[in-house]
C-alpha cells in the first residue's frame, strides 16, 4: 500500500470512530509501529489530527465540536432530525456523548420538558441553554480522549437511574457482532447505560454499518431504534430487520 494510501486509510478511521491506536492501525494496514507512528506524526504535522499517547483523536473530538470540524455533518444532522420524534415531554433520557449526540440536542424543540441525564459536558452545555430541560451531568473521572465521564462512580450513578430513553452514538455496529466499542471504560459505561434505560436509540451513521470494534457492548436485540441517515426501505438496512428493531 501506498504511504498516500495509508493516510486515506488512517483518516477514514479517524473520523468514523474519533480516535485510532497505533496497534489497531498496524493490524489493519500491515505495516510496522514505527510506520504508522511516523504516518500519525505527519498527519498531525498537517494539523489534521492530534498525536496522543498510543494512536490519535479527531480535531473535532478535542475541542467543543464547532461545526466546521463535524464530520459527516449533514448525514448527522439528517439524524438528529429523525430522532427528534421519540423524545416526548415528561421523558427521563440518558445520553452519552459526541458529535452526533451534539447535533441531535441542537435540534430539539424549545419548549421540551423533560429531564437529560449525560455523562457528557459538551452535550449538558447544549443542553443547558434549553429553559425547561432539567439536566444533571453525572460526574467522575473525565476521559481526555472521549470528553466524557467514566468509572466507578459514574457506573454506580448510571445504575441508580431508571431511564425511559437512552440515546448513543456508535463506533461500529454489525447484524452478527451487533453494538461494539474500542474503550474499555466506555464500553462498561455504554453497557450499564442501556441496562439503565427502557428503550435504547442508537444514532449512526451509515458508513458504521456492518464493522466492528473489538470490545462487545450489546447485540442488536438489546437495540429498539436504529437512527441512520438513510431512508429506513435503504437496501443497506436488511440485515438489520429485527422485529425487536425499529428502523428510522
Amino acid at each position: 500500500m501506498l504511504k498516500r494510501e495509508r493516510l486515506e486509510v488512517i483518516m477514514r478511521q479517524i473520523n468514523l470512530h474519533n480516535r485510532v491506536l497505533t496497534s489497531d492501525m498496524v493490524q489493519l494496514l500491515n505495516v510496522s509501529e514505527d510506520t504508522i507512528r511516523r504516518d500519525l506524526q505527519e498527519l498531525s504535522d498537517n494539523n489534521s489530527l492530534i498525536k496522543v499517547h498510543g494512536g490519535a483523536l479527531s480535531k473535532s473530538y478535542q475541542t467543543t465540536f464547532d461545526d466546521v470540524n463535524v464530520y459527516a455533518r449533514e448525514a448527522k444532522i439528517n439524524i438528529a432530525k429523525k430522532t427528534i420524534p421519540l423524545i416526548k415531554d415528561g421523558m427521563v433520557i440518558l445520553t452519552g456523548g459526541g458529535t452526533t449526540l451534539i447535533e441531535l440536542v441542537k435540534q430539539l424543540p424549545n419548549n421540551l420538558q423533560a429531564t437529560f441525564f449525560t455523562i457528557s459536558p459538551f452535550v449538558a452545555i447544549e443542553l443547558a441553554k434549553y429553559e425547561k430541560i432539567e439536566v444533571i451531568l453525572i460526574g467522575g473521572l473525565f476521559s481526555k480522549n472521549s470528553k466524557v465521564t467514566y468509572g466507578s462512580h459514574v457506573i454506580n450513578q448510571l445504575s441508580e437511574i431508571n431511564a425511559d430513553l437512552c440515546l448513543l452514538g456508535t463506533s461500529a455496529l454489525h447484524p452478527k457482532n451487533g453494538l461494539t466499542d474500542t474503550d474499555w471504560e466506555i464500553n462498561q459505561l455504554k453497557k450499564t447505560m442501556l441496562h439503565s434505560s427502557k428503550r435504547t436509540a442508537i444514532l449512526c451513521i451509515s458508513e458504521k454499518l456492518n464493522t466492528t470494534q473489538r470490545l462487545k457492548v450489546a447485540p442488536l436485540e438489546n437495540i429498539n431504534y436504529l437512527i441512520t441517515e438513510l431512508n429506513e426501505a435503504d437496501d443497506q438496512l436488511d440485515v438489520y430487520r429485527l422485529k425487536s428493531l425499529k428502523i428510522l
